[in-house]
Parts: structure tokens; C-alpha cells; sequence
């Protein structure tokens, strides 16, 4: 490998010790460092880990809350020629254990969130654990009940000597990240520097990241969409503030405290938000918000209305991508506030001509400048399975041997699992995904396709389409509804109730809508639930349709109801 022109995620290091060498990069809450700070704190913590024995290409499991900290390890560990695995604090230890086995490290790094795994993975749990290892300041007890490490312990004993230089793991392999796990067992991604860096510089490009950004770490540093930002925010100089996890009271704190200008979210996110803001009835501080990059599904109309009234000088941008993509594909701008020609106050521009959501799937945008995006298709039609290639695209699984990661030109195309097509103007539509599909009356039913028709309803604020088994059919379409506030549902009205000056919804209504909005017939829902409570997610925001499905599978024999 050509070091001197192979790219390195620590390669930010030179920015940060000259041009922000006296301005403060990392605020964690009282904890704060200047860009020199940070980059020695790093060598410091990777000099210990050198000297304790931590080799080129160990692996090394983190799990912990968002912290400067929490960087300075990613940093220290891959500036070794380490590899680092973050893992989902809220994961149980049975589902940590199955993924350390599978990517055996050498060193487990947990903070106050996960200690008790340190007793669990004592013995033959995880053979190939030596080192166990606090990434925050436990306390004497603590550290000798879990037989632990410190950083500060790998600081004390560790020795200047000479200058350092950053390494490569092999392959130039430098995070293993795990999907969300929502079809299955989770896997490991081996994510390469040059796809973090090339993707840092898409989204410099594209979201206008600076150096005077105030990046708020609102995404888990386990999570793709976290760790990408980050990087970008390294390469750039800009300030990063960090908050355990999120919390809209806590985000809402730190946006006012310390002027935040950037964050990424998810849906689920800016709807408590939106919520918080709503019932606490204040609204301070959000102006200094100038980006905000959304991930993890599309932002419904009212969703993308409230989130301009809350955050009026913000960029809202969508990004549409995959933990295998090393995050996002392609990125579209649902909001831009433009100065009006007296440059004394914001008008909001909206798509309006454009919408990104239309019956038959929903717009994502145009690919990202190096990533290159293609529509496998069967027959005559311009919908098929979404493939990708190029610098972003994952090495592979970790547990897929690197000889026999790609063995043909067609398997250089990365599947990304998804249905979609390209319209004429270079924007990317996702019509569904190949194993979300249900099979009805040996017609495929695309569950996002019915998703986008419905909640363009003014009384739906989200809907979840899922296939139940049937023995005519094959399966049954089946959309659970949570209505907006002051609907209400009943399985008689055909029309609002004007009378009563209230709103109602039904199935009648539903399907009526689904054919004004040119649904075809087989796609339109046999049967609609209405879903009192939150949909269940992920830790990353995606919605759990298998545990849906279980769900709606449980109640089929008392349809219609209430879930």
C-alpha cells in the first residue's frame, strides 16, 4: 500500500494542531479542548495503547454513550492501524456477545452504559478478549469489581519516544459498523478510510459543512450516519458538542447553550423535537441552526412544515444511503430559507412543483458526485433493484473472506436492496425494498409505494404497511394508521362530520383516497388498523415491520381493531 497517497481519517490531524491549535473543537458538558488539546489527548491515548500491545489490525469493541471521548478512542485506535467496532449500547449482552465472536477483539472499551458486559465476557464468553478497558473515570470500586483498565492508566504509564506516525490496518480497513439489524441478525460492515473520507467530502459539498460549524452529535457514534458526520466535521475544523444521547430537552439545551449551527436526525427525532418545543411552548435559541441533514426515511409534509417554523434559518436537506454505502447515496434540499432582496428577513422556499413524494415512490434525490447509481431492471419496465459502486462502497462483511468479496464484474456492483428508478432530471426513486415486498394474488406490493399514497392524507400522521399470510391470496395488504391530533376513527363514517365540527377517518375513506391518488386496486389495503401508540424502532429510527407484522399477525383473528 502507498502510504503517501492513501487516504487516513487521522489525516485531520494537521488541520486541527495549526489552524484551530487555540480554538475549542470538542465541548462535553464543564470538558472542553482546543484543537491541539484534542490531537494530543489522541497520541497520548495511542502511544498507551501501543505499549500495552494492541497491534496492527486488533480489533477493538467500543460501546458507550456519545462523548469526546468516545472520538479520541475511534481516533487513537485507528491511528495505530487498529480497527474499530462500535457497538449499540442498548443492545443486550447476548446480542454484543454474538456480534464480538463473530469480529473477535482484543479489547472491550465500554463507559457506565454497558460495565455489567465486562463480567459477562469474563472466560470463554469471548476467547479473544485480553484487555477490558474504561473509556470514562469509574470509581476505585467500580474498576475493581469489573477488573478494569483506564484511559488514564494507558496515559500515565506510556513513554514519549521519538515522533509518531499514523498506520494502516489491512486492506485499509478502519471501522467495522453493524446494521440496524431490522431483516435479521446484524452484520458487520468493514468500512475503509477512503469511504469515510470521500464521503466527508460529499457531505462538505453538499451540506456546506465549515469550520464554523457547531456540529451537535445528536446521531449514536455506533451508527453510520454518526460516525460519518464526524469525520466530516474533523476534516473541516469545526466544533463538535456532545450530548450523551438523544434527548429533545437535552438537544434543545445544547442548541441554545452552545449556538448549534449543524445536527442530523431522523424522523423520530424531529418530531420530539417538534414535540418538546409544543409542550414546553418556548422556542429559544434554534435561529443559530443553519443545517440539518435528515437520515433513516423521508420526513412527511407536516413533519418538513413544523421543522421550518422551529428551525427558520436551516438548510433541511434528506439523505438517502445504508450502513454498506458508508451512509448516504444521495441527498436532496426539502428547505432552503433565501434572503428576500431587502436582505432584512427569511422567506422559505418550498418544493412545491416538485413534490418528493408521488404515488409511485418517493424522490431521494441525485447521487452524491462519486457515487455511481444504476437501475438493474426485468423486461420493459424503468423499476428494478437500486446497485451502487465506487470509493463509498463497504470492503465487505468482516465474516466474508477478502479473495471472494467480489469475484465478477457483475459482483462490483454493491445491491442495495432497494427498488427504485431514475427520472429523466437524474433523481433517484425508491418505490420499496426487494425483501420488504408482499406477494398478494401473484402481484408484488411494494409497502413504501402505499406508505407515500397514504400519509398524503391530512388525517394520517404516519401509516406502516405489512403482508399477513393468506390462504387465497398468498398475503394480505394490511396498513396500520396513527391518526393526527383531533381525528378521530370510525369503521361507520363514509364523510367528515361537519355537525360536530369534528374529523373522522375510516377504511371507506382510506380506500377512497387510495383511488383518487391513482393507487391500483391490488395495492390498496384489504384491511386498515389504527395504531394508538408509537410504532416501534430501531435505536437508529428505522421502523421494526417485522415486529409489526408479528403484531398485527397476533390480532388477525378480531379484525377489525385497535392496536
Amino acid at each position: 500500500m502507498g502510504i503517501l497517497s492513501e487516504a487516513h481519517i487521522c489525516q485531520c490531524f494537521s488541520r486541527l494542531a495549526t489552524q484551530k491549535r487555540n480554538s475549542l473543537v470538542t465541548i462535553n458538558g464543564a470538558r472542553q479542548k482546543t484543537g491541539q488539546q484534542l490531537v494530543d489527548s489522541v497520541l497520548s491515548l495511542a502511544r498507551g495503547l501501543l505499549q500495552l500491545g494492541l497491534q496492527n489490525g486488533d480489533v477493538v469493541a467500543i460501546s458507550a454513550f456519545n462523548s469526546d471521548w468516545y472520538l479520541e478512542w475511534i481516533l487513537a485506535v485507528a491511528f495505530i492501524g487498529g480497527i474499530v467496532a462500535p457497538l449499540n449500547y442498548r443492545w443486550s449482552f447476548e446480542e454484543a456477545r454474538m456480534a464480538m465472536v463473530t469480529i473477535r477483539p482484543k479489547m472491550l472499551v465500554t463507559d457506565e452504559s454497558c460495565y455489567y458486559w465486562h463480567s459477562a465476557a469474563r472466560g470463554d464468553a469471548i476467547p479473544s478478549l485480553r484487555w477490558h478497558v474504561s473509556l470514562s473515570s469509574p470509581s476505585l470500586d467500580i474498576i475493581n469489581k469489573y477488573n478494569m483498565l483506564t484511559a488514564e492508566m494507558l496515559v500515565e504509564q506510556s513513554v514519549i519516544y521519538g515522533s509518531m506516525n499514523y498506520s494502516f490496518a489491512p486492506e485499509g480497513a478502519v471501522i467495522i459498523c453493524f446494521t440496524s439489524g431490522t431483516t435479521g441478525r446484524p452484520k458487520g460492515v468493514v468500512i475503509s478510510h477512503t469511504a469515510l473520507i470521500v464521503q466527508s467530502l460529499a457531505k462538505v459539498a453538499i451540506v456546506g459543512y465549515s469550520e464554523d460549524d457547531v456540529y451537535l452529535h445528536t446521531a449514536p457514534l455506533c451508527h453510520i450516519g454518526g460516525l460519518s458526520s464526524a469525520m466530516a466535521m474533523l476534516m473541516v475544523g469545526a466544533c463538535h458538542a456532545f450530548i450523551p444521547k438523544f434527548e429533545a430537552t437535552l438537544a434543545l439545551e445544547a442548541i441554545e447553550q452552545h449556538h448549534v449551527t449543524s445536527l442530523i436526525i431522523v424522523p423520530a427525532m424531529m418530531a420530539d423535537l417538534i414535540s418538546s418545543v409544543r409542550l414546553k411552548r418556548i422556542q429559544k435559541g434554534c435561529d443559530s441552526v443553519k443545517k440539518i441533514l435528515n437520515g433513516g426515511g423521508g420526513l412527511s409534509d407536516n413533519l418538513i412544515k413544523d421543522a421550518t417554523r422551529l428551525f427558520p434559518r436551516a438548510k433541511l436537506l434528506s439523505a438517502y444511503g445504508m450502513t454498506e454505502t458508508c451512509s448516504s447515496l444521495t441527498f436532496t434540499t426539502l428547505f432552503e430559507p433565501m434572503l428576500e432582496a431587502s436582505g432584512t428577513s427569511l422567506q422559505m422556499l418550498a418544493v412545491t412543483n416538485s413534490s418528493p413524494v408521488k404515488a409511485r415512490g418517493v424522490c431521494v434525490g441525485k447521487p452524491a458526485p462519486h457515487v455511481e447509481i444504476k437501475i438493474c431492471v426485468d423486461g420493459s419496465s424503468n423499476v428494478g433493484r437500486i446497485l451502487t459502486r465506487g470509493p463509498h462502497v463497504m470492503l465487505r462483511y468482516w465474516d466474508q473472506i477478502p479473495e471472494k468479496a467480489s469475484n465478477s464484474v457483475e459482483e462490483t456492483w454493491l445491491d442495495t436492496g432497494d427498488i427504485g428508478f431514475i427520472d429523466d432530471h437524474g433523481n433517484l426513486w425508491l418505490v420499496g425494498r426487494t425483501n420488504g415486498r408482499i406477494k398478494s394474488g401473484g402481484e408484488n406490493i411494494y409497502p413504501e409505494e402505499v406508505e407515500a399514497v397514504l400519509i398524503q392524507h391530512p388525517g394520517v400522521l404516519s401509516s406502516v404497511v405489512v403482508g399477513i399470510p393468506d390462504p387465497r391470496l398468498t398475503e394480505l395488504v394490511v396498513a396500520c394508521i396513527r391518526l393526527r391530533e383531533n381525528w378521530q376513527w370510525s369503521d361507520d363514517s363514509f364523510k367528515y362530520s361537519v355537525q360536530s365540527n369534528e374529523l373522522f377517518l375510516s377504511s371507506t375513506i382510506l380506500r377512497l383516497h387510495c383511488r383518487e391518488k391513482n393507487l391500483t386496486g391490488f395495492k390498496i389495503p384489504k384491511i386498515f388498523i389504527l395504531w394508538k401508540t408509537q410504532f416501534p424502532l430501531t435505536t437508529t429510527g428505522k421502523i421494526r415491520r417485522d415486529q409489526i407484522r408479528k403484531e398485527v399477525m397476533s390480532q388477525q383473528l378480531s379484525f377489525p381493531n385497535k392496536l
